[in-house]
């Protein structure tokens, strides 16, 4: 991974009159002191100064692979994205957007990552991922969020974890929002150890907030709606998912 920052005024298209400071880095920079992989490299033009990179004929290169990952086309050259437009008819499960990923969420390994637009409530429904745990970072907007554990309020600044397996349902009581999701498919989001940046670490325990129990007793027909291997099923039934009267864990 590199990322590059300008030292003085210089120009990929001129004689510079500074140097470009870029890291290269293979961890984290939360990692612990005799773990962290990375170097700071004072370049006089950033690598990034390239034209687009094209795709050689590969017939006399042994360097494909004959796995599942022929069937994407990828291409080194750095990409962006203009921000998804609001949709005021785009509910919670309508409004996720997969942009990357990595790994494979039926093996258990990787990550994706969504941005989400969302202009209306859900309606009688139930959504949740059996792929990997959401964490959801709110941009613009508010999100209102009914889990089987109780009920939770997400603002901009602020994220939420909702771990794999629980059902929920989203509305937008400040209008339309977005955000963005890191779904993990390896494990569970933790807490980080205390230790490599201060006793305190980055976060602790009592930074973050538990659903209390909260139960509704409706007893229509109900839609649930499950991503399973990044593909959507949906099941009915005849009561709400929302009837957790107490819970401990």
């Amino acid at each position: 991974m590199k990322g590059a920052l300008p030292i003085g005024q210089n120009s990929p298209q001129k004689a510079p009159y500074g140097l470009y400071a870029e890291k290269l880095s293979g961890t984290a920079f939360t990692a612990p002191r005799h773990e962290n992989q990375q170097s700071w490299l004072y370049r006089i033009l950033p690598s990034a100064a390239h034209e687009p990179f094209t795709e050689l004929e590969a017939s006399s290169f042994h360097l494909r692979m004959t796995t599942d990952g022929e069937k994407l086309h990828q291409i080194p050259n750095q990409l962006r994205w203009d921000p998804f437009d609001y949709d005021i008819e785009a509910d919670w499960i309508q409004g996720l957007h997969l942009v990357a990923g990595a790994g494979d969420p039926s093996m258990k390994s990787g990550l994706a990552i969504h941005i989400f637009a969302v202009g209306k409530d859900m309606g009688k429904q139930a959504f949740y991922s059996a792929d990997g745990d959401f964490l959801i970072v709110a941009q613009s907007g508010c999100l209102d969020v009914q889990t089987e554990l109780g009920k939770l309020i997400i603002r901009p600044n602020e994220i939420c974890v909702i771990p794999r397996g629980i059902r929920y349902r989203v509305t937008v009581p400040a209008g339309p929002t977005r955000g963005y999701i890191c779904e993990l498919f390896q494990g569970h989001f933790q807490l980080p150890e205390l230790g490599p940046i201060g006793s305190n670490g980055l976060a602790n325990a009592r930074d973050f907030q538990a659903p209390v129990a909260s139960f509704d007793e409706d007893m229509s027909e109900w839609e649930v709606v499950s991503k399973f291997n990044n593909n959507l099923f949906s099941a009915r039934q005849s009561h709400t998912p929302f009837d957790v009267v107490a819970w401990h864990g």
